[in-house]
């Protein structure tokens, strides 16, 4: 991903000569292929690996708004980002970047960092399908908290103003500099305090006391029936066996730390909304007494929805292609990241709910949406810049404005496609076609 060209200012004219495979203006365009699949049918394919008998879950929390329902439809953007020309320029890309998909979380110090939390979909792909992503999805979370388009449209504008200063400053950084950054700037401004002070609130004490009560004088996950099931003997030895040969995806020391922890329940989660179907089982761990918890979350990792648009090489296991991703774009991670395998399905491992916290819809009103947006834009600048090339991307964004404008209109275009989607969605859900949950959020 990084450019084999020698010194800076050659890489810099690289990124700007790819202004002529695609000018920055023209990256406003959407419009559907005549060939594009129907948006019901390709998300009913795209879940056929699921458990059946979850997917109602899903479809619900698709259905509940059209931001709801792009959260859950990354392989129909996926789909349609690939129908679309890029400037060829390769970054890891997180696959999944929206409003709610970055959050505050415990770094390995223990210090709280803003940063992207999820990478499920992460791959090697064009850097400006993750810009879109995370545009659009300030369109639809700004209209979901009451704002007009034209208060979107600015907000995307200046995420995108952000994301080109961001790349800028990590092109200026010794490649040392740039391994350690972290950003800090913009926490103090709109809905980031309020967003850390909660994060700070999610301990693991706070998540023993939400998904466990004492039973027989041990804690054990309660049933909350379907989101948090018990699972069978069988299915907890083989979760305990399969963290055996997690153990050996983490470096000696984080090994070491973990050792001192004991499992003593397992149980299976319904987690997020596009990731509603996969198998996800949680691990309750022990250390030095019963208010010493670790909780593990062992996530089963199909491919990314990315995957069959690109020519990249990537991990054999899927878990490990999330995690390699993690760690590229993230300058601190989960100490107890890793990876597994089980029943012949791959699985990432790490921490569960340690210190997380996402946006709300009542935290984007007001200013809240465009604050929020510049601290979106420099992280996922930043996590670019550290897996691609930042001189090249720093010369093809330049210092103009012609991107956050094109970006602009591109969001708009494809939050209005993407509504129209969810209209086509909650008809078939209405005629019966997809099956829907009842009393589940």
């Amino acid at each position: 991903m990084v450019s084999p060209l020698g010194n800076v200012a050659e890489r810099r004219n690289y990124g700007k000569s790819c202004r002529q495979l695609l000018h920055r203006v023209d990256q406003c365009h959407w419009k559907p292929p005549r060939t594009r699949p129907h948006p019901v049918e390709l998300l009913i394919d795209a879940s056929s690996d699921r458990l059946p008998e979850l997917l109602p879950i899903k479809w619900t929390r698709m259905a509940a708004s059209p931001f709801g329902f792009f959260r859950g439809a990354v392989p129909l953007m996926a789909a349609d980002l690939a129908s679309l020309p890029t400037t060829g320029i390769t970054v890891q890309i997180c696959g999944d970047a929206h409003v709610r998909n970055l959050g505050a979380f415990a770094s390995p110090t223990g210090a709280l960092v803003f940063d992207i939390n999820d990478f499920d979909e992460t791959m090697p792909g064009p850097w400006e399908w993750d810009v879109k992503r995370l545009a659009t999805s300030l369109v639809l979370s700004g209209r979901e908290a009451g704002h007009s388009d034209g208060v979107c449209k600015e907000a995307v504008e200046s995420v995108v103003a952000e994301y080109r200063k961001s790349v800028k400053h990590c092109s200026e950084l010794t490649v040392l500099e740039l391994a350690r950054y972290t950003v800090h700037r913009h926490m103090e401004a709109g809905p980031l305090p309020g967003l850390l002070a909660k994060a700070e609130r999610a301990t693991p004490q706070h998540t023993l006391e939400k998904l466990t009560q004492s039973r027989d004088g041990a804690r054990r996950f309660k049933e909350e029936k379907p989101l948090l099931t018990a699972v069978s003997d069988k299915t907890r030895r083989e979760v305990l066996s399969a963290l055996e040969s997690y153990r050996d995806t983490l470096s000696h020391e984080r090994r070491h730390f973990l050792e001192r922890y004991q499992p003593v329940d397992v149980a299976f989660k319904v987690v997020g909304t596009g990731s509603v179907g996969t198998r996800d089982y949680v691990i309750l761990c022990l250390g030095n007494g019963s208010e010493d918890p670790l909780f593990l979350q062992m996530k089963e990792e199909p491919p990314s929805a990315y995957a069959q648009y690109l020519k990249a090489q990537i991990p054999r296991n899927q878990g490990e292609r999330v995690v390699q991703g993690q760690r590229l774009m993230q300058a601190q991670s989960d100490i107890f990241l890793g990876w597994t395998r089980m029943d012949g399905r791959d699985y990432l491992v790490r921490q569960l709910a340690d210190h997380k916290a996402a946006i709300e819809t009542e935290d984007l009103k007001g200013r809240g949406l465009t604050e929020y947006a510049k601290m979106c834009g420099e992280v996922l600048g930043k996590g670019h810049a550290r897996s691609g090339d930042a001189c090249v991307l720093d010369g093809y964004c330049g210092d103009a404005e012609k991107l956050d404008s094109a970006i602009a209109e591109f969001a708009v275009a494809y939050a209005n496609q993407s509504t129209a989607d969810y209209q086509l969605f909650t008809s078939a859900v209405k005629r019966g076609r997809l099956a829907i949950a009842k009393g589940v959020d």
